[in-house]
């Protein structure tokens, strides 16, 4: 019987980016938005805080487009400050690149196992699926998940015990399959 794990975020990840006020890399985004429209142009960004000191930063989403080719519901999502929207926008490549930041997911998700009665069994295979792209290590979120240290879930990997199509020592964002046989 396959077992369905979720890693989902519980909150919006801290952006990385230095601040031009104090020495710290860490801003904290808080789903609202700043939206300028000059003639028929306009201008759209994620608001983020420093963790530190509280300066604001600007995340660019949309820069000198025509006001026509910005989607209305993008517009109606930007100026109701939706958090879903902000969360989308957090993990575009496109925007992390534009603005030349990366996301800190530590303390930001959670291992959803569905319950514990599948910790008796003497094999258990699992599906670990992503809600967001989310980087974990496997090693951990099956520790995590069965109640085993990193340690053992190492040794079980070195002893053929635990199997997966993916690369367990890495990180992972996106789904995979592992069998755990005790």
């Amino acid at each position: 019987m396959l077992n369905s794990w979720v890693v989902m975020p519980t909150c919006l990840p801290l952006v990385l980016r230095r601040c031009h006020a104090c020495a710290s890399d860490r801003f904290r985004a808080n789903g609202k938005f700043r939206v300028n429209a000059n003639h028929k142009l306009i201008d759209a960004w994620l608001l983020a805080l420093c963790t530190a000191c509280g300066e604001t930063t600007k995340l660019t989403v949309l820069e000198r487009m025509k006001v026509r080719s910005v989607r209305p519901d993008l517009l109606d999502r930007m100026h109701d400050n939706d958090p879903g929207l902000a969360a989308e926008l957090l993990q575009d490549p496109v925007v992390r690149r534009r603005n030349r930041i990366a996301l800190d997911w530590a303390d930001a998700w959670r291992l959803d196992t569905g319950g514990s009665d599948h910790l008796d069994r003497e094999v258990i295979d699992v599906l670990v699926r992503f809600v967001a792209r989310i980087p974990v290590r496997p090693v951990r979120l099956i520790a995590e998940g069965c109640g085993l240290s990193r340690a053992e879930v190492e040794r079980l990997v070195e002893e053929g015990k635990l199997v997966s199509a993916v690369r367990l020592s890495g990180k992972v964002s996106g789904d995979f399959t592992f069998t755990l046989k005790r």
